[in-house]
Parts: structure tokens; sequence; C-alpha cells
């Protein structure tokens, strides 16, 4: 019987993987949203003001920015099998814990710790794509990843709004939470820090991963605080991260609320027009993917067509959201301002592609600093609607009247995104490990 031939074609362990990948954002997403379904109810059984219910979605806000920086770094030194299995784990049992909340305090408290563990999500994942892709393929898996991000996030405002219809809202967030540990298991068993343990990598995949260069260290060695806080390429790619959340968290705390209040829609048809718009966030990273990775193989200056195709994004975005608040039709609304959200989220992959070279050696670390900065702007939104809005009614303003001129700040600020694009520039950290020893 003839020896069988030597393996030549690449395993395709890392397509395998970017399943994972997408399965861990939907969940993220999925667990996260779900929230903005539930304010209705929940604000009638607590009785609560919407300033008071701003505070709620604020505590995950908080707790997500602080623990990115801590929980990446985790990461970095220990590898993100471990540390995505338990923060998913941990962030599943509050999912469900929020369902046996009994009042503002409880709720406040559980939503915080519930937003600590998602924390580990995002930077532990950039690590693992610093790892397993090699450059020319890496924006293509960020643009799918994400762009399951946001299909959990649609699947929550209808499947949330059904739920809470026949179960009510505490059941809602316990069937939520099942997802996330049935993830975690499995991918426990199937991922291994280094694709050079995996047993479904061969020689040829592994050769692939790394296209000829050397593997990234296991333990990147102690982050250069001084130089990150002194670097410019850093510094923009954070207020980038801070003026996309202010836009984003909108439609994922208060959009609901809004279509109810100030467009007369149920909670079922909001759910729906919700996941329109959603969906334009969806297409937005699957083409802003696509597009990275091309100016990654066809470029001459990718880091420049990255900044001019994320800073005509947020002109785009800003245009068509001032446009469709000043429409009269609910669906014109959504369709427009899906464009809104299609156009600002061909940045997030180009984002990804560039903050992850931007970091030199501590990926995880360095990604959850300028991803969870974002939780500035996010708290800033989360907050000043529900201000706002209260603000609005003490002085005799309902409806369209009460809401809508909080959407002219969210112009200000997607052209203020657009502006810090053309203001980035790569600049490389400055790292002593990187220097050889004499």
């Amino acid at each position: 019987m003839p020896a069988p031939e030597p393996e030549s074609k690449p395993t395709r362990a890392r397509f395998v993987l970017v399943a994972w990948l997408c399965g861990l954002s939907s969940i993220l997403y999925l667990d996260r949203i779900c929230m903005s379904q539930a304010v209705d109810p929940i604000i009638a059984e607590f009785d609560l003001s919407k300033t008071e219910m701003s505070y709620v979605m604020m505590a995950f806000t908080l707790a997500y920015g602080l623990c990115a920086v801590p929980v990446g770094r985790l990461g970095d030194r220990i590898g993100p099998r471990s540390v995505l299995t338990w923060v998913v784990v941990v962030w599943s049992v509050f999912t469900a814990l929020t369902g046996a909340a009994t009042g503002l305090f409880t709720l406040i408290l559980v939503r915080l710790l519930f937003g600590a563990a998602e924390a580990g999500a995002f930077p532990n994942a950039a690590r693992i794509v610093s790892r397993w892709y090699p450059i020319s393929e890496r924006g293509r898996v960020q643009g799918v990843m994400l762009s399951f991000a946001q299909v959990g996030a649609i699947v929550a405002a209808p499947a949330a709004a059904y739920l809470i219809e026949a179960l009510g809202w505490r059941f809602m967030f316990g069937t939520f939470a099942l997802i996330g540990i049935v993830w975690a298991v499995g991918f426990w068993r199937w991922f291994r820090n280094d694709p050079a343990d995996h047993p479904s990598v061969n020689p040829a995949e592994l050769e692939t991963i790394r296209a000829n260069l050397p593997p990234p260290p296991l333990d990147p060695g102690p982050v250069p605080w001084r130089a990150v806080f002194t670097n410019y390429g850093i510094i923009v790619l954070g207020i980038i991260q801070v003026l996309a959340s202010f836009f984003t968290y909108f439609f994922y705390s208060w959009f609901p609320k809004y279509l109810r209040d100030a467009r007369g829609a149920t909670n079922v048809e909001s759910s729906w027009i919700n996941a329109l718009v959603i969906a334009g966030s969806l297409i937005g990273m699957l083409f802003g993917g696509w597009l990275s990775d091309r100016f990654s193989r066809l470029s001459a200056h990718p880091v420049r067509d990255r900044r001019y195709a994320s800073m005509i994004g947020f002109f785009i975005a800003a245009v068509c959201l001032f446009v469709g608040t000043r429409c009269d039709s609910t669906i014109a609304l959504g369709v427009l301002w899906s464009v809104s959200m299609c156009a600002m989220h061909i940045q997030q992959p180009n984002w990804w592609s560039v903050i992850i070279p931007q970091s030199g050696r501590h990926v995880a670390t360095l990604f959850g600093l300028t991803n969870g900065v974002g939780v500035f702007g996010a708290m800033a939104s989360q907050g000043f609607v529900g201000v706002f809005a209260d603000w609005q009614a003490s002085h005799g303003f309902s409806g369209r009247a009460q809401w809508d001129p909080i959407f002219d700040v969210y112009v200000v600020v997607l052209i203020l995104g657009g502006v810090a694009w053309w203001l980035y520039r790569f600049t490389p950290l400055e790292d002593p490990n990187d220097k050889p020893t004499s």
C-alpha cells in the first residue's frame, strides 16, 4: 500500500475560528441590546424617570470602559482562551440576574457588573485576530465579525419584544443568558491561544497565518505607558471611538423609546424599525471589511485610503441623519437612518485594521484602551438623551418637539468624527521592548 502524500494544502481552522468570533460578537450585542426593548416595562414597574433609566444604561457603559484595559492586559498576559471563556460566562450570569432586579439600585449594580465582563470581548478578539490571521485577511475577518455583532443587535430587538409580550421582561433576560453559556463551553474546548498548538492547523496553514513573519510573543512585556499617552495616532483613534460611540449608543439605548414616544410606534413596531436601522450598520461593517482588505492588497497608501473612506462615511452619515429627522414618515426615517448607520460603520473595520499595527505588541491592552475610551461618548449619549428629554417635558414639550432637537447634536458629532479621521496619521509606538539590547 503506497504511503500517503504529505499534506501540502493549508487546512482551514482559521475559517472555523471566524464562526466562533461571529458567535461571540452576536451574543455580545444580543445581550447588550435586548435592554433597549425592556426600557418601557422596567420604567413602568419601578416608576423610574427617563433620567433614572439613563443611570442604569450608563452603569453598563462606565464599567465597560473602565475594565477594557485590565481585561485586555490579562488577555495579553495569559492568552484570550481563558479570558474570553470566563467573561462570557460571567456576563451571561449577569444578563440573567438583570431579570431578578428589585429596583433602581439593583438594576444599576447588575448592569455595572455585566458591563465589566463584556469589556473583555473585543480586546481579546483583537488579540486573536493578530495571532491567527495574516494582514491580508484581517479586514474581512474583522468586517464579518463586527457585522455579526449587528446581527445580534438586529435579532435582539424583535426577539426581545416578542419574549416580553409572551413571558415578561424578566424571563426574557434569562432566556438570552443561556446562549452565552453554551458558546463559552464550546469555545474552551475548541480554541488554542497559539495556532501552532491547534490539532487542526497543519504546517501549510501555519505558514499562511504567519505570512513569513515570526509569531508575536505570548507575553508582550510591560506597556510603555508614557509613550502610549503621548502617541498622536493612539490619541486620535481614541477620539474617533468617543465620537462614534456617542452616535451608535443612541440606537443601542434610546431608539425604541423615541419611536414609541415621538413617532407613536408600538413596542413590536419599534423593534422592527430598530432592526432595520441596525441592519444598515451590518452592511457597513461588511463593506468596510472588504474595503480594508482591498486597501491592504492594492493600495500603495492603505492608511491614507482608510482615512478618506472613513471620513466620507461620517459625513454621509451626518447628512442622512439630518434629513431623516425631518421626515414625517417613520418608514422614511428608518431607511435614511439605516443608511446613516451603514455609512458610519464603514469606518469600524478600517479602525480595527489601523489600531492593531498602531498598538505594536500590546494589541489587546491598547485596543482595550482606545476602544474603552469610547465609554465617554457612549455615557454622554445615554445621559444626554434621558436628561434632555425630561428637561423638554418639564417645559411643556411632547412628542417630536420633545425629542427631535436632540439629533442636531448628533449631526455635529458625526461631522467631528469625519474631521478626526482626516487628522489621523499612523504614528509608530516607541516601545523599549522592540529595541535590540547591546
